[in-house]
């Protein structure tokens, strides 16, 4: 095996760099929040509410462009038949941050909660909180996974190291800055972290542009000279589909713990909505590289290089065509340089997913659903334990799990389909209840799962109108493969349904116990007839208890009297307490 000396001295440079910064920021902010009362938990969770503008934008930008997002763009433009029309990613995500920003950030960081799973603890109870909380992590740990995996095989592309070494030592710098400094560890190295990737793939851009062996992007974006071009086209036989998967992107970035991690530690409900707004915008200037790598890749003559003569689509490494394009169409110092910024989006978006999964198993299943009574270190130390346990654990699917990115598919698409209804019906519409909720779970669960998955063989047992067999064959083996295509819009339909039945079997089941027509033995979820019993933990329980106290309420200065979302707004779920007092001016810029 070769060893590339510079390409380690770049990684290990980098690296440190990152674990130094990482120390830093948990040494600087070890007192933060301290003066004002605040637990040590809700520190780590939520960096004591002060995250300001600047350092707020870069990292929920950098949550969002991760590994998975500059190499899944540069795939999509560079795969012949596909191409820019169906990278979606960028501004799926960038809209996806712009609705989170005009609909929910405000609602969600004015009431003052610490993890997403709050308002549906509040409203729905501890139960239904504990199954929200299922595909919520394991979207959070299949992700970290997913680009755990790609970053192994990129490095050992670049610099022909061991695989599995390559990812237990990224992992093991992401858990360990995390566990000593939490959010602001993980914000800090963010800033870091977003600086290296967009330099680094702009400075190899126009390395790879000059190289001989690459054509005018410009002629190959609409003619045909070594591949179909990488504008790429659209048929109208894949209308829905694509709507279907764009409406995933857009509508199913929303509710995960990452981003509302974010939102929730702004220094202010407007600043958490400017945030998302930075963000939106971030996103769409970080993906110009990787569409112009995956545009290069598919411009490219390889008889020509020193990877050979077969394309990478030809040996099934299209998903590696980023890194092929540093290798072979760069100088040996620009493509290390261009490595510091892949390991740099994955390990940007790494630590803040198991921070998010450790928050949630902390706060809203081991306190508020087990221990009430358990103590802030006690928290702390959970949350240490876990994010520890998490991140081993997405280590290991990493390197021992084939399938990991089927398992994130079709745990994002849960999340879309089950989480992202339940927030739309808890935040802005009035009435619904534990019977709705467990209700569009059932429905949103069986839809989606019934539709299948190709990527983790999961054949469906729906066939939804539209389907067909399609004929996959494998270029190294020349093995074939049938699989299920469903170009119904499924997902979206599963979506709609989960909502629809939130909603529907919420109003069915309120009428029936307060009608009379069912007895109140029959309330069993204790959800119409004794909704403030001990298993809902409305305002009382979750938020004013001795050991949930006020001051996790962080105070919001409001900024802007009305918004378009408190328009829309669940003003029962809302108002049920009174405005926090206005904060003070303790940002971090």
């Amino acid at each position: 095996m070769t060893i590339h000396v510079e390409g380690l001295a770049a990684i290990v440079i980098f690296y440190v760099l990152i674990l130094l910064v990482g120390i830093w920021a948990a040494w600087k902010n070890k007192n933060s929040g301290v003066e004002e009362g605040a637990d040590r938990s809700e520190i780590i969770m939520v960096g004591g509410r002060d995250i300001g503008l600047f350092v707020g934008g870069f990292t929920m930008t950098a949550t969002w462009v991760g590994g998975g997002y500059i190499n899944g763009t540069a795939e999509y433009v560079y795969l012949p038949g596909y191409g820019l029309a169906w990278a979606q990613a960028p501004f799926g995500y960038a809209l996806s941050l712009v609705v989170g920003g005009l609909f929910f950030a405000k609602p969600m960081r004015s009431k003052g909660y610490v993890t997403m799973l709050d308002p549906f603890q509040q409203l729905y109870g501890k139960r239904m909180g504990g199954l929200l909380f299922i595909p919520a992590l394991m979207g959070e740990i299949f992700w970290s996974a997913a680009i755990l995996s790609a970053l192994g095989a990129t490095l050992s592309v670049i610099v022909d190291i061991n695989i599995n070494m390559s990812v237990v030592i990224s992992a093991l710098i992401a858990i360990f800055y995390t566990l000593v400094g939490g959010l602001y560890s993980v914000a800090y190295t963010d800033v870091v972290q977003l600086f290296c990737i967009f330099l680094g793939l702009w400075v190899s851009v126009p390395f790879a542009l000059s190289n001989p062996a690459v054509s005018d992007i410009t002629v190959t974006a609409v003619k045909q000279i070594y591949q179909k071009p990488w504008v790429g086209s659209l048929k109208s036989s894949d209308t829905w589909m694509w709507l279907d998967n764009f409406f995933l992107l857009m509508l199913g970035g929303i509710p995960w713990q990452v981003y509302f991690q974010r939102v929730l530690s702004a220094s202010s409900a407007t600043y958490a909505q400017v945030l998302s707004f930075l963000a939106a915008f971030g996103c769409l200037v970080m993906a110009v590289p990787s569409v112009l790598i995956g545009a290069i890749g598919a411009s490219t003559d390889w008889n020509m290089t020193t990877y050979g003569a077969m394309p990478p689509m030809e040996k099934d490494e299209s998903d590696m065509i980023l890194p092929i394009v540093l290798q072979h169409l760069c100088p040996p110092y620009i493509s290390f340089f261009g490595l510091g910024a892949v390991s740099a989006a994955v390990m940007s978006s790494a630590d803040s997913s198991i921070l998010s999964a450790s928050s949630m198993f902390a706060r809203n299943i081991y306190k508020l659903a087990f221990r009430q009574s358990a103590s802030d270190r006690e928290i702390v130390w959970v949350m240490r334990v876990t994010i520890f346990v998490f991140g081993a654990l997405a280590t290991a699917m990493a390197l021992l799990t084939g399938t990991v990115y089927g398992l994130w598919y079709l745990s994002s698409d849960l999340v879309y389909v089950i989480i992202f209804p339940q927030l739309l019906s808890v935040l802005f519409v009035k009435g619904t209840n534990t019977y709705g909720s467990v209700a569009g779970y059932i429905f949103g669960l069986v839809l989606r799962v019934g539709g299948g998955e190709p990527y983790l063989k999961l054949p469906p047992f729906i066939y939804y109108p539209g389907w067909h067999l399609e004929e996959k064959v494998h270029h190294l083996t020349r093995e074939v493969e049938y699989v299920v295509v469903q170009q119904f819009p499924f997902k979206t339909v599963s979506m709609l349904a989960s909502f629809l039945a939130n909603v529907g079997f919420s109003y069915l089941m309120k009428y029936l116990f307060e009608s009379g027509k069912l007895p109140p033995k029959y309330d069993f979820l204790d959800a119409v007839l004794s909704r403030h019993s001990r298993e809902i933990m409305d305002k009382t329980t979750l938020m004013n208890s001795d050991n949930i106290t006020l001051s996790e309420l962080a105070p919001v200065k409001p900024r802007l009297s009305t918004t378009l979302a408190g328009t829309f707004t669940n003003k029962e779920m809302l108002s049920e307490g009174e405005t926090s007092p206005d904060t003070s001016n303790n940002e971090i810029d």
